[in-house]
């Protein structure tokens, strides 16, 4: 997308005003990670820069756990329109279990964007943002991980809407005709 992601329309709101309205019931502790604070002054809530700037998902991984006044922070990317509360909540529920609580669509695809983290990571980030090892998945050997899978998951989602994103003007179409279809989502 040649254009911020977050400020697309979807079923007739923002993305990051969808993204906010269903993360706010779940914490006082909400803020958004981005490098231009400015753009996201309008939703009244505390933004916070990179850390580590340039060093992507990781990075912006990091610097949320280094903001959060808990020890568990929920991470969403800003792409996500049809995101559901009650998934979302369970997995802050299953947060003590492990370090990194990771939704597992398939086998080999961590939803690493849609997930909960422990402040406990934070060396093992760190160790691999300094090595500039930057995949999200690259501390994982170093903490306990915590997969939720597809069967687990659908108890909260069965359709799996939480895990649309948006990275091309086909699929923001597509999230557009969705939530035409499915106006409550």
């Amino acid at each position: 997308m040649k254009r911020d992601k977050a400020f697309l329309e979807v079923g007739g709101q923002l993305v990051i005003e969808r993204i906010l309205a269903r993360v706010k019931p779940l914490t006082d502790d909400l803020w958004l990670i981005t490098n231009s604070p400015e753009k996201y002054r309008q939703f009244g809530h505390r933004s916070v820069p990179d850390i580590y700037p340039h060093r992507g998902a990781l990075g912006g991984i990091y610097t949320a756990l280094n903001a959060a006044r808990y020890d568990y922070v929920l991470v969403v990317a800003c792409d996500m329109p049809f995101l559901q509360v009650e998934l979302l909540r369970h997995l802050l529920h299953l947060a003590p279990t492990a370090e990194a609580i990771i939704p597992l669509m398939e086998p080999s695809r961590p939803e690493t964007l849609h997930a909960v983290y422990s402040q406990r990571c934070l060396p093992a980030i760190q160790t691999c943002l300094q090595a500039r090892r930057l995949r999200v998945t690259d501390f994982f050997d170093d903490v306990s991980v915590r997969h939720v899978k597809r069967d687990e998951i659908a108890k909260f989602d069965p359709q799996f809407h939480s895990f649309i994103n948006i990275n091309t003007p086909a699929e923001w179409r597509q999230a557009q005709a969705l939530a035409a279809k499915l106006p409550q989502i």
